[in-house]
């Protein structure tokens, strides 16, 4: 049997768990103000991924517009933010 740190552990169990998504969204959230600044921060309702893509829902419509035209940027420092590339595709909602 081979050994694992603790944290190795909880990686591999995340990984094929169905609570990677959302523990990645957490994750995510956490660090939002800090990637995106305050006012983008206080307007966003949710975040979730499923897969690779990257939900954010916003009922603001400037708001959504603003999202939609830096979708790159978004998922650049996203996944800078995470340490691992974990969104490849932006949807505002």
């Amino acid at each position: 049997m081979s050994e694992y740190s603790l944290g190795d552990a909880l990686k591999k169990f995340l990984n094929q768990s169905r609570l990677k998504g959302e523990i990645q969204a957490l994750q995510i959230e956490e660090v939002w103000e800090k990637l995106m600044g305050k006012t983008i921060a206080r307007y966003t309702e949710k975040i979730q991924i499923h897969g690779n893509t990257l939900y954010i829902t916003t009922s603001v419509a400037p708001l959504k517009q603003e999202l939609i035209y830096q979708k790159e940027k978004i998922i650049q420092r996203v996944n800078e933010a995470m340490g691992e590339k974990v969104v490849k595709e932006v949807v505002v909602k």
